[in-house]
């Protein structure tokens, strides 16, 4: 997953879970470095995960299925269900990328931690979708303070399972390739995340989520149907600030996933840096 990235990637601040554990860092950084080490072309590199990692997976892969049993939206169940994620350990990035391709066409680049927005937006024009492989600190499993493998995996992957998803996925990717203003390029952003992150949809008469940020949050995921919900606006998405460091106290809600896929749909075919200054201009 992508944000603008600071610091080496190897680098953890003063309040992450694992700061304080030497052996962590040194597991970290030799994870990270698997992932900077591939190329364009490589075979996916494998990484040989402990007993304790698969453990942390295990345990929030398991809950996180109830979870979307009850929360997540019909497209990224079947999606999920298509992709059959392994229960009981860590996914390699190689056997998603097999999967995936077969379903949809989207692959899976290994990547050694957060990166430029602008790289990893482009890299889904491509249908390709740039992820991590480190596991959050085994202290808390079901917190991280940034995106790991259990939230790209879970959170995306199975929804790239699924070819609405994949499509508009694809789709984001290209319009970011258009929006080529910092102005543009942040409109653009923030859209997705209040969508493909943290987007939720009316099935009938009950709430779900959609967005990969709320279906990888063991707890979060117990709580967006008690924040504010405002009705889908793409533009009111598009300038609204948000914090990555707290539940996220607004969400848009569509009357449906058909209405979401189709504007959102619409929304990245169009948009460019023509289509924000009209969208901020109205």
């Amino acid at each position: 997953m992508a944000t603008p990235a600071s610091g080496s990637v190897y680098e953890l601040p003063a309040d992450h879970p694992g700061f304080h554990d030497a052996d962590y860092r040194r597991r970290r950084a030799d994870i990270a470095a698997v992932g900077e080490a591939y190329r364009p072309g490589d075979a996916l590199p494998l990484v040989t995960y402990t007993a304790e990692e698969d453990e942390v997976w295990r345990l929030v892969s398991s809950e996180l299925a109830v979870k979307h049993r009850r929360a997540a939206c019909r497209q990224y169940l079947e999606g999920a269900e298509a992709l059959v994620l392994p229960a009981e350990r860590v996914p390699q990035l190689a056997e998603v990328d097999e999967h995936l391709r077969a379903l949809t066409g989207f692959g899976i680049r290994p990547v050694p931690g957060l990166v430029p927005s602008r790289v990893f937006y482009a890299s889904l024009a491509e249908r390709r979708f740039m992820s991590t492989q480190y596991v959050r600190h085994h202290s808390v499993p079901f917190y991280t303070p940034e995106p790991d493998i259990i939230h790209e995996i879970i959170g995306h992957a199975n929804a790239l399972g699924h070819p609405a998803f994949a499509d508009l996925y694809e789709l984001a990717g290209q319009a970011s390739l258009r929006a080529d203003t910092a102005a543009a390029h942040d409109f653009f952003s923030r859209v997705f995340w209040f969508t493909l992150e943290f987007g939720v949809v009316m099935e009938g008469a009950e709430l779900k989520a959609y967005g990969a940020g709320l279906l990888s949050s063991y707890a979060e995921i117990d709580v967006f149907a008690r924040v504010e919900l405002r009705p889908w606006d793409l533009r009111a998405m598009g300038t609204l600030d948000y914090d990555i460091t707290h539940y996220q106290p607004v969400l848009f809600v569509a009357s449906s996933f058909a209405q979401m896929a189709d504007d959102l749909g619409a929304f990245f075919s169009s948009y460019d840096d023509e289509a924000h200054d009209r969208l901020v201009a109205a």
